[in-house]
């Protein structure tokens, strides 16, 4: 069974748009598509709160015939048309839930986890919200990794669970290009790591480091503000595969999707096999 994660910057520029950037994105969103993946997780949609209108309904489902799509956008109090996350899937017998978990207002009404369930395990997308220019929001986004935290442990106690996305954290110092001149950066903090330390030793593991503990320059971010980030490879891994510990053995594949020249995130997949897929 396949999955696919992508924070895709602007869902509507990827089905509709017409600049340098949306072509790139839309060829991309198409080699995802012909990748037959059974899900699909979006983050960053930027989609109103009623969702796409017509024309892009339409271009989604030229690209995606045979799946099912379910999608949460930002609502009042939050900002219009920020974060938002989409679920794309094949499997009839799936059911959504759109969770609020007790985070700090307004991140609970900015759309930002969605959680497809199936007769043997859950499978979570988040959108985890950014410290913030001068960590601004980092008190409140410390709050956020506890309560995603006691979420996830929640549902593991039913059944196994995976969870991808942007979980906007370099782990440790080999997930990112230039550690030392950005332990005081949103991303790479010691309380942001910290909190992802806590999630794995909460009975999850990081399915790429799993299978690559020791593997340099593997990134899923460059940065759009430097011109030449993609082309020095000088990135972020912050886009994860987790998976409950009692999947471990079904783990197959687990890496980046090729995203060309484009800057800013690539989508990454994740393989498994065994008796659940």
């Amino acid at each position: 069974m396949r999955f696919i994660s992508w924070n895709i910057d602007s869902l509507n520029a990827a089905l509709t748009g017409t600049s340098d950037r949306a072509l790139k994105t839309r060829a991309l969103l198409t080699k995802i598509a012909e990748m037959d993946a059974d899900f699909l997780a979006i983050q960053e949609t930027k989609l109103p709160e009623a969702g796409m209108n017509k024309k892009q309904k339409e271009a989604l489902t030229s690209l995606f015939p045979d799946y099912q799509c379910a999608f949460i956008s930002s609502r009042p109090p939050a900002r219009k048309g920020y974060a938002g996350v989409m679920l794309l899937y094949k499997d009839d017998g799936i059911k959504i839930s759109c969770p609020d978990i007790g985070a700090p207002e307004p991140m609970d009404q900015e759309g930002r986890i969605l959680t497809a369930e199936n007769e043997h395990f859950f499978f979570t997308c988040v959108y985890t919200p950014n410290a913030g220019e001068e960590l601004k929001r980092l008190p409140e986004r410390q709050i956020w990794d506890e309560k995603f935290r006691d979420y996830l442990t929640g549902l593991s106690q039913e059944k196994p669970v995976i969870v991808c996305g942007d979980f906007n954290v370099a782990h440790e110092e080999i997930d990112l290009k230039n550690p030392a001149q950005n332990h005081h950066s949103a991303g790479f903090t010691d309380e942001e790591r910290q909190g992802f330390t806590e999630l794995l030793d909460a009975g999850f593991i990081d399915s790429f480091r799993q299978l690559y503990p020791e593997m340099q320059g593997a990134y899923t971010w460059w940065s759009q503000r430097i011109r030449t980030s993609k082309i020095n490879n000088a990135g972020w891994r912050i886009d994860y595969f987790l998976l409950s510990r009692s999947l471990e053995k079904s783990l197959k594949a687990s890496g980046m999707v090729d995203s060309g020249e484009r800057q800013d995130h690539a989508p990454i997949y994740l393989e498994m096999e065994g008796a659940f897929f």
